[in-house]
């Protein structure tokens, strides 16, 4: 072989080492799939990415995304990989969406985008607009928002089922208060099934669980206090070893501010009762307050803290 040929295929060949090394550094960050795109963004051009597809270091998955070195993804990677195919602003939606975040299972692959563009085993959910407000990213894939999720399922699911995905939801830990009311926002003054079922379901965990930190909670409990002209109490008052919520120490009288969030599990429940038993030895007077009393029944909250302290 001619001396410059060999210097010319040693020079190709840190060429492609260092191209390969470019293409699985961004496929290890990325559920090992890339896009073309991506790819001639970094520099490859697209004679080199047809050689690795000739050779099977690159292997189609869609139409412009690879997998690198092999096919077989992880979920991850496959709802990655859509969401490739669609283009830039798409985000895995509807089922896929709620799968991702850790509320539904479901083997169908959703992707919303604004763009017309068709992806084979792919439901393409086209829309006009997709804000950023709209758009998170969850285990390095882009994905709608829990609350534009719910809104998006609303029109898909069956009432019961959406009933069920809500409750998923707060027994993840995925339901907090902006969350809702960013759902609630939606949806307000549509009229239509999904918009009806969403805001019943939504009604229904209020009720029953909790949407609000513990922070908003005492919040919305000392202006309840305030709307009424009840005395403030001290908060987060130490006694006998614990930190109350809420303590008017001269009537003795201590408040506990129940969120459904730290009270999951029996271990939670059993602390709770120990803790009163010994502020009750201890001469206080413990009522617990949920967060549908806060928010549903003030009245009843106002009254039974009027009685008690003017006891």
């Amino acid at each position: 072989m001619a001396p410059d040929l060999q210097v010319s295929l040693g020079s190709r060949g840190k060429v492609d080492s260092h191209r390969d090394g470019v293409i699985g550094r961004l496929a290890a960050h990325q559920h090992g799939v890339v896009s073309r795109r991506q790819l001639l963004d970094a520099g490859i051009a697209a004679g080199a990415m047809e050689r690795r597809v000739a050779s099977g270091h690159l292997v189609r998955v869609h139409r412009g995304v690879y997998a690198v070195g092999h096919a077989q993804l992880r979920r991850e990677g496959r709802w990655l990989a859509a969401v490739l195919a669609a283009g830039r602003g798409a985000a895995l939606s509807h089922r896929s969406a709620a799968a991702l975040h850790g509320i539904r299972e479901s083997d169908a692959i959703d992707v919303t985008t604004t763009r017309r563009v068709g992806v084979r085993g792919v439901l393409i959910h086209r829309t006009t607009r997709l804000e950023a407000g709209d758009l998170a990213t969850r285990r390095g894939v882009p994905v709608t928002t829990l609350s534009r999720t719910l809104v998006d399922l609303a029109e898909i699911l069956t009432r019961e089922q959406l009933a069920k995905l809500v409750r998923e939801a707060d027994r993840a830990g995925r339901l907090t208060a902006a969350t809702v009311e960013n759902a609630r926002g939606r949806v307000a003054g549509r009229r239509d099934a999904g918009a009806k079922a969403l805001r019943a379901a939504l009604d229904e965990h209020e009720r029953l669980a909790i949407s609000l930190t513990l922070s908003e909670l005492e919040d919305r409990f000392l202006a309840l206090l305030d709307a009424r002209d009840l005395p403030r109490p001290l908060t987060n008052h130490p006694a006998e070893g614990f930190k109350l919520d809420a303590a008017w120490p001269e009537a003795r009288l201590a408040v506990e501010l129940d969120g459904w969030a730290w009270h999951h599990d029996r271990a939670a429940f059993q602390a709770d009762r120990a803790r009163d038993a010994a502020l009750l030895r201890a001469g206080w007077r413990v009522v617990r307050f949920t967060h549908a009393d806060v928010v549903r029944r003030p009245a009843h909250v106002a009254q039974t803290l009027h009685t008690l302290l003017t006891r």
